[in-house]
């Protein structure tokens, strides 16, 4: 969580914030969803494989990008799993620019 907080304080720049963002909310059966908006970050137009984890009914995740948006739902105990993944994503998209 501390890390999307800081990737999230470098995507402030005075006008990003003010429509985009990163949301977290609830499922009912039951779950996590995480939404970050990538337009005007660095993440933006990059190609993201996605991801599909089905491990038990409540230890899962899918992950995609969709309209410039990082799109996350997963189980109530895979919102860590969720952000890391965003993470690793982050991560080797820079080793890539490097």
């Amino acid at each position: 969580m501390t890390w999307l907080q800081a990737w999230y304080a470098m995507q402030c720049d005075g006008d990003w914030e003010h429509e985009f963002g990163v949301q977290v909310g609830t499922l009912d059966n039951p779950g996590w969803t995480l939404a970050i908006d990538l337009q005007g970050t660095a993440m933006a137009g990059l190609t993201y494989a996605g991801q599909e984890i089905h491990r038990s009914e409540h230890d899962w995740f899918v992950a995609r990008v969709l309209a410039e948006r990082f799109d996350v739902a997963c189980g109530p105990l895979n919102l860590g799993e969720a952000i890391h993944e965003f993470r690793m994503w982050v991560a080797d998209s820079a080793r890539r620019k490097s």
